[in-house]
């Protein structure tokens, strides 16, 4: 199987059509301009040492040149086996509110793209690890199933927003919930639920979740998108802003961070909480501690060894670069003896 590194290079082999329509316009030109300056059988005299052949062959030399230094740019790579390797690491679960108050914009542009942008960044940073999305709001439903492809995690997360969500509402407990089922049974000692939320739960019973998460080895983490202070939750009609979403007296609603929620859940999952703020969302120290789990393996994961093959094409033009010096464009001495030879007999 062969395969090419750096393809992005391909298209400089466009320039080689290029190159040579450019030579044979300058040779027509040269012959045109030669037949002007003086009649056809005069040109050995006038110009001795011309030699169109070499001329073809030297840039003959410098196309074979570029074509091989832009292969070797490109690296062909081959592979040469198929080797299994020990898939280790941690189960994280992502249990991501989706409720319309994640739209406030206390946290530019807002709470939940600010989110997501910070889970996009946590999935580059996974390696052997297994990752899977909860999205929730009055209820919770499995967006992405605990996977290690991390290219299909980044696809299911562009497509979450506050309107997949039928139900309003912010049910904590539900996700951990819905978390804990989606584990399943097996590394008990390695998985992990990281809740990111505003905290406005409107139920009780997210600390029993949590509780029963603890129980079962699991740790829960929290971050809180939002300020205490609170901020209105703005709607937008095709793309511009159309006001604030108001209660049924007509007043603008403000949603807060409840923090104290959060801290809670925290501490009864014997996790870390952390305040998103504009700076930073607290990911990276969510991270830091997911690194000190206990990695269990997976399973084994199979791939193919590939190997760089660009030194022959890089070789190859370092060798006709180091000819083309010692072809000369002029006639040599025992072609110009040849032709003295011939003019003689004649």
């Amino acid at each position: 199987m062969i395969r090419y590194e750096n393809i992005e290079y391909l298209f400089a082999l466009g320039i080689i059509p290029l190159m040579l329509i450019i030579f044979l316009l300058y040779m027509r030109w040269k012959s045109k301009a030669l037949k002007k300056f003086a009649d056809k059988n005069l040109h050995e005299i006038i110009v001795p040492d011309y030699s169109k052949q070499k001329q073809i062959v030297k840039f003959t030399l410098t196309l074979f040149i570029f074509f091989m230094l832009i292969i070797g740019l490109m690296n062909p790579q081959m592979g040469s086996k198929t080797a299994e390797a020990e898939q280790k690491g941690i189960d994280i679960m992502i249990c991501l509110d989706v409720s319309n108050s994640m739209k406030a914009e206390d946290i530019a542009p807002n709470r939940l793209v600010r989110a997501k942008q910070s889970i996009s960044k946590l999935i580059e940073k996974l390696n052997g690890d297994r990752i899977g999305i909860i999205v929730f709001a009055g209820n919770a439903y499995v967006q992405l199933p605990i996977t290690s492809d991390y290219g299909a995690a980044k696809l299911f997360l562009d497509n979450i927003d506050t309107d997949i969500a039928p139900v309003q509402g912010t049910s904590i407990s539900n996700a951990i919930d819905l978390a804990l089922q989606s584990f399943g049974k097996n590394n008990a000692n390695s998985k992990s639920i990281i809740v990111i939320t505003d905290g406005e739960d409107h139920e009780d019973s997210a600390i029993e979740s949590t509780k029963n998460a603890a129980d079962n080895n699991i740790i829960v983490h929290c971050i809180g998108m939002g300020s205490p202070d609170g901020s209105p939750i703005p709607i937008y009609y095709n793309g511009e802003p159309a006001g604030y979403r108001k209660d049924r007296e007509g007043n603008t609603i403000v949603t807060k961070l409840n923090e104290n929620i959060l801290i809670e859940i925290a501490a009864t999952g014997k996790g870390t909480y952390v305040r998103a703020t504009n700076a930073e969302t607290g990911l990276n120290t969510i991270f830091n501690q997911l690194r000190k789990m206990e990695q269990n393996k997976f399973g084994t994961k199979v791939f193919t060894d590939y190997e760089d093959r660009f030194q022959p094409f890089i070789l190859i033009s370092l060798l006709l670069l180091t000819t083309s010096f010692f072809v000369s464009d002029k006639k040599s001495e025992w072609w110009k003896r040849l032709n003295l030879f011939g003019q003689k007999n004649a």
